[in-house]
């Protein structure tokens, strides 16, 4: 029997700019591929300076009609708050449906014994509710975000006609302290990828290597958002050349990854035919 072929991955040097525990699947399909994974924390979580807003939703989650939930902490958060609150989120009085940004939100609120009744199939904010529509038309929408949250969802809910509660269930932070060796081995030219899964990790990385940096590390390496929202924020921040996994799940990111690793094999194959 034929030996499998190695992965485009295999070897590659990649950069995840999240915590471990929220990285641990990723890290593992990554290995699996023969890639080196390299945790590198640049955003952390917080509880929100004031209990009272969330506090207040979770007591009264009955009274809303769409719960929208639009990242994994999010949940986390509220579950959280929940327990500490000894308040169930699930209650036979509610009317509540609970809508999500992507698959991985909408594996963690199930985790969570939320029933989820929508996921988005374009995985931002502003594209769920479009896809919502008039199913949020009069409704009553309890949304719990992190306090540095784009505000395109609440406006665009709001202009579909929906009464919208958001609250800060957490605070996203730059962590305060960053691996110095393996930002090294960014600048240095021996990471071959660096994952970015927030406009708040691509606002940190800037902060630490400067803007200009940033920009030349395009032609270095793979600079990969995962999402249409950290895509666009990296082009923002000047990025031009990016590697864009269409959502958060492992499959997607490792998939976009290996797609582009295998044809920038095949442009220096072509490349090598013609000299």
């Amino acid at each position: 029997m034929a030996e499998a072929s190695p992965s485009a991955l295999t070897g590659k040097r990649i950069v995840i700019t999240r915590s471990a525990g929220q990285s641990e699947e990723l890290a593992r399909e990554l290995s699996s591929r023969g890639a080196i994974p390299v945790v590198l924390p640049l955003v952390s979580f917080a509880d929100p300076g004031d209990f009272a807003p969330l506090d207040a939703a979770i007591a009264g989650i009955e009274s809303f009609d769409w719960m929208i939930l639009t990242s994994a902490q999010a949940v986390r958060a509220i579950v959280k708050r929940g327990e500490e609150l000894k308040l169930g989120l699930n209650r036979t009085e509610s009317k509540l449906r609970t809508a999500c940004v992507g698959p991985v939100t909408a594996k963690a609120a199930r985790q969570a014994g939320l029933p989820v009744e929508h996921v988005a199939e374009t995985h931002s904010g502003a594209a769920l509710a479009e896809e919502l529509g008039n199913r949020v038309c009069g409704a009553k929408v309890f949304l719990p975000r992190s306090d540095r949250a784009n505000p395109d969802l609440p406006t665009a809910l709001k202009l579909h006609g929906a009464t919208v509660t958001e609250v800060i269930a957490y605070r996203t932070l730059r962590p305060t302290e960053v691996d110095e060796r393996n930002l090294r081995g960014i600048a240095g030219g021996t990471t071959d990828a660096v994952l970015f899964f927030s406009p708040s990790a691509v606002q940190t990385f800037a902060e630490l290597f400067g803007g200009a940096q940033l920009n030349g590390l395009q032609d270095k390496l793979a600079i990969t958002a995962v999402g249409p929202v950290t895509a666009k924020a990296l082009r923002e921040a000047g990025v031009r050349c990016i590697v864009v996994a269409g959502d958060t799940t492992a499959a997607a990111v490792v998939g976009a990854l290996e797609e582009h690793f295998a044809g920038s094999v095949k442009q220096a194959q072509a490349g090598a035919k013609r000299t």
